[in-house]
């Protein structure tokens, strides 16, 4: 009987709705409900209507007999049985009248054909052969529909492709919080991660598959936590090896990286981890740095290989994808996901919480200014759609469309920009990986009827334990399904859906409703947000009496939300996206994969989405009224339901990963080579080859030389008797250990020596050997503006301390920061008997230059700046364009010209250089236009640092780069 149990389940909704609406011996119309008459809307019409246009005879004649033969409720039976008969005469008449109108349409066709045919041969008598051109009555051959497509805008740059095989990139992806891991991911334990964490994962798996990619790492937290399971405290996780095809080395493929950074036995939810960003940094750029060297062994020849590009998803990801790129001199790629200044936006028009307690719920001011600094160091910023540039990011202070038009403009024709800047924005739709939807796509080239739900659930082992899990709410789930997946937070606008559900009597009767809420086990435990969407949701349903039409489970996996999607299409039924705001709708291009139709809301990613896909409809998310309307018109208007399904499956490969892939190579490629060439290759200088520890022990372990080590059978001796035999190559092996054997091991120097060793002239920065890096930065001032002479007696000090320890002396290096030039530094270092040499490296005037005492000296022996770091720190600076927009700012005073005020500042020639600009402010109470400073620059697209102390005189502006880089680069 499993083949009628469909039938069955809309004679039940047949009779719970009345039977009196059904006509004998006349054929259902087709519904199609308007806004004006949705409340004189009767569901019966609708699922006679069902029954009718997929009924099979046999099917129908079996369900009469069951009937017949289970009379328990005598009434119900009989009702049951006279309504099998009626839709059966019903059927019939309607392919009847099929049939005729069938008939009549082909006879009007033909009258039409043959009436053109002879208008075209009357026509055809006065002209000639040249003059006739195309017949009219000739059928005229079509193209197919027009693809809708995003408009991806290349120019006239070279699409990436498989002719890129030759390249072997190393790609890094950045994910700070969130639980991250390859399979079986869990989505919404962090507010805004669900959809970022899955995001990340399949670009990284995406990525490693393409042409010219040797490896992606995706770094992220590493959580020791007893709370969460043992895999998210695995420093390494594969996730996918390259390409198929393609002949790899063994650190090919895609690999989850976790970094320890602060609290390691517990999990931290995303707000609570802006302190500790920079031990993130340190951690991340020590794994870069040893990748680099093993991937130059492996495929660069010896040579580093350097990631192609770091890629930060949401704020503080991009916070530290600002700082390795500075550091290693690689482009950057921002995501921002969701964005803090949108966000404050939406919270503040709840009028829940003032500007203070969201502050200090979602540290919304630092993760704003971590977006900032995010804007002003990266290259180029993907987006999911048109909106999110224009609405979103054009909310920052980094940010202006237009501007950002004007700058390209005059970069595209050579203009100068004079270090004016703006990241180039390129909206590249997520990908989804289709491959456990290939039996959806076939089922939509059928007629799609509900019969395949129950034909799958005749078989126990067939149907899925979601399905289960879901029906065991809802007395008819036969109906059509309107299916809403996301976390119950409040930007979900869940509740303005169930009451929109609620107050529409026909889309209840006609439809059931299943949220997917994420996983929960005790909503007392949950956030407070979440759990207060959860029980206006349960109230909401006890107020409407919405009980067994409307599913919520509390579990379900990451693997069962394709099944999810498989259920609601063979019920018919609609995707529903109801936020206030969607950045792009991942769902929404799930659902559609599945041949669902959708309502979303048209603030958005949606938008672009149904631009791409038109397989459904948009709706104001705040109108309710108007959400229930296009639920019911999708629902009850079953061709508009068909169309949209086709649309949505024909479209679909639009957004596959593959295609977002090759546009996202195409893109980063586009901003290659827009920073100088650091010099990464170290010259080998005589200190170097006399003290390499490392060179001896690859002899030693040279197996050619078979010496004698923990009773290895070949002594020294008889591999002298090898050399003196005539092996030239052995005996410059051993002489060259020999050599080495007789001098001291660097271990036994202490740290007077190294000190010496540091004083004699070198053809690199002894910092380079350090493998630690101790860094003072003095910039504290009296009211005088002098610096103050307890800050001479702590140099001593920390000296001191340093040199007592050999140890630490031996492996650390010691550098000193300071806003100071360095004829004012070396004048400061002077009074108190501290000589130059004694710091392996000195920043000087806020990060614009760095010396290395001995390494770079002018002929008189007084040191100069690096010349490759101030190359480094040259890119994107316009020192006369930033100086002139300063000194206008800073000095126009309000219904003055600058030329007529006295100004603020004062240029201080004596501080400044060529990549720092320094200031003095002549009136402290007015130094709080310092503030305001930053954010006109960068409304104005100027990027620099701005270096300012409330207490101090001075201000002073450096190129972006030399404060992310100063140290670092050392």
């Amino acid at each position: 009987m499993a083949g009628n149990e469909w039938i069955n389940g809309y004679l039940e909704a047949i009779l719970d709705s009345g039977a009196s609406a059904i006509e004998d011996h006349k054929p259902a119309p087709a519904v199609s409900v308007s806004v004006s008459d949705r409340d004189n809307f009767n569901p019966t019409k609708y699922f006679v209507e069902e029954v009718v246009s997929g009924v099979d005879e046999s099917d129908l004649h079996r369900t009469w007999i069951k009937v017949v033969a289970t009379r328990n409720t005598r009434e119900r039976s009989s009702r049951l049985e006279n309504m099998c008969w009626r839709i059966w005469h019903l059927a019939r008449k309607k392919k009847q009248l099929e049939w005729e109108d069938v008939q009549r349409v082909a006879h009007r066709k033909w009258e039409r054909e043959q009436g053109r045919k002879d208008v075209t041969d009357d026509m055809s008598e006065d002209l000639s052969e040249g003059e006739k051109g195309e017949v009219i009555g000739e059928p005229v051959k079509l193209d197919s529909p027009p693809r809708h497509h995003l408009d991806r805008n290349f120019s006239t740059v070279e699409v990436w492709s498989d002719n890129n095989k030759e390249k072997k990139l190393y790609i890094v992806l950045i994910s700070l919080h969130g639980l991250v891991r390859g399979e079986n991911m869990e989505l919404g334990r962090d507010s805004d991660t669900g959809g970022q964490i899955k995001y990340v994962v399949e670009l990284a798996r995406a990525l490693a598959k393409m042409p010219g990619v040797y490896r992606v790492d995706l770094f992220t937290r590493q959580v020791l936590s007893p709370e969460v399971d043992w895999s998210y405290g695995e420093p390494t996780e594969m996730l996918s090896t390259g390409p198929e095809d393609a002949n790899l080395g063994e650190s090919s493929g895609a690999y989850i990286v976790r970094i320890p950074f602060g609290t390691r036995d517990k999990y931290l939810r995303k707000e609570l981890l802006w302190p500790h960003v920079p031990e993130f940094v340190d951690g991340a750029l020590a794994h870069i740095l040893n990748m680099s060297k093993a991937l130059g062994d492996q495929i660069g020849g010896g040579q580093p290989v350097w990631p192609y590009v770091i890629h930060g998803h949401y704020a503080d990801a991009g916070d530290s994808a600002a700082l390795l790129s500075g550091a290693l001199n690689v482009p950057m790629v921002l995501t921002g996901h969701s964005l803090g200044r949108n966000k404050l936006e939406q919270l503040l028009k709840q009028g829940r919480q003032s500007k203070e307690d969201i502050n200090s719920t979602y540290r919304i001011m630092r993760r704003i200014e971590a977006e900032e600094l995010s804007l002003d160091a990266a290259e180029l910023v993907i987006t999911s759609t048109k909106q999110e540039i224009e609405e979103q990011w054009g909310l920052y202070d980094g940010f202006d469309v237009k501007l950002e038009k004007v700058l390209r403009a005059r970069a595209r024709r050579g203009v100068n920009c004079h270090g004016r800047f703006m990241p180039r924005m390129a909206v590249i739709p997520p990908g989804m990986d289709f491959s456990n939807v290939v039996v959806q796509e076939e089922i939509a080239e059928g007629d799609g009827d509900i019969a395949a739900l129950t034909n799958e659930a005749s078989s126990p082992k067939a149907v899925p334990p979601i399905w289960s899990e879901v029906m065991r709410f809802l007395t008819n789930p036969h109906k059509p399904m309107i299916l809403a997946l996301s976390r119950p937070d409040p930007k979900k606008n869940l509740t303005t859906l169930l009451k929109a559900f609620g107050e529409c009597r026909p889309l209840r009767e006609l439809a059931n409703l299943t949220l997917i809420m994420g996983n929960r086990d005790d909503i007392d435990e949950m956030s407070g947000g979440n759990a207060s969407v959860l029980i206006t949701v349960l109230k909401l349903i006890d107020k409407y009496d919405l009980y067994g039409q409307v599913a919520f489970p509390k579990h379900h996996k990451q693997c069962d939300v394709p099944d999810i999607y498989r259920l609601a299409g063979k019920t018919k039924g609609v995707f529903i996206n109801p936020a206030v705001i969607e950045p792009f709708g991942l769902t929404l291009i799930e659902a559609a994969a599945h041949g669902l139709p959708m309502v979303a809301t048209k603030n958005g990613g949606p938008v672009d989405i149904h631009r791409a896909l038109n397989n459904g409809l948009l709706v104001d998310p705040h109108d309710q009224n108007a959400i229930a309307d296009a639920l019911l018109k999708l629902v009850s208007e079953k061709n508009l339901w068909h169309e949209c399904r086709k649309n949505g499956l024909r479209n679909i490969h639009l957004f596959s990963w593959p295609e977002h892939c090759r546009t996202y190579l195409t893109r980063v490629a586009a901003c290659r080579m827009r920073h100088p060439q650091w010099q990464t290759d170290t010259p080998a200088d005589e200190h170097a080859a006399e003290y390499s520890l490392n060179d001896s022990l690859k002899d030693v372990t040279d197996m050619s030389l078979r010496l004698s080590i923990d009773g290895d059978k070949t002594s020294l001796n008889e591999s002298l008797d090898m050399a003196a035999s005539g092996d030239n190559q052995v005996q410059d092996q051993v002489n060259k250990l020999l050599s080495r054997m007789n001098k001291p091991e660097p271990g036994a120097r202490d740290a007077d020596a190294d000190r010496k060793l540091a004083d004699a002239p070198s053809k690199y920065p002894m910092l380079r050997k350090r493998r630690k890096l101790i860094v003072l930065a003095i910039d504290c001032y009296d009211s005088n503006g002098a610096p103050e002479k307890k800050m001479i007696n702590l140099i001593q000090e920390i000296s001191k301390a340093l040199k007592l320890d050999a140890q630490l002396a031996r492996q650390s290096g010691f550098a000193l920061s300071t806003a100071m030039p360095m004829s004012e530094l070396t004048e400061f270092l002077k009074s108190g008997n501290i000589k130059l040499n004694d710091f392996d490296a000195l920043i000087c005037s806020s990060g614009s230059e760095v010396y290395y005492p001995g390494t770079y000296t002018e002929e008189g022996g007084k040191p100069c700046p690096d010349p490759d770091y101030a190359t480094h720190i040259d890119y994107r600076w316009g020192s006369d364009g930033l100086k002139k927009t300063i000194w206008k700012l800073m000095n126009a005073t309000e219904g003055l010209k600058s030329s007529q005020s006295s100004g603020v500042i004062e240029h201080d020639v004596k501080s400044s250089n060529s990549h720092c600009l320094s200031y003095l402010i002549r009136d402290l109470s007015k130094a709080r236009k310092v503030d305001d400073l930053r954010q006109k620059l960068r409304m104005r697209g100027l990027r620099c640092h701005l270096m300012y102390c409330r207490n101090s005189t001075r201000m002073q502006a450096v190129p972006l780069l030399a404060s992310r880089s100063q140290a670092l680069s050392c």
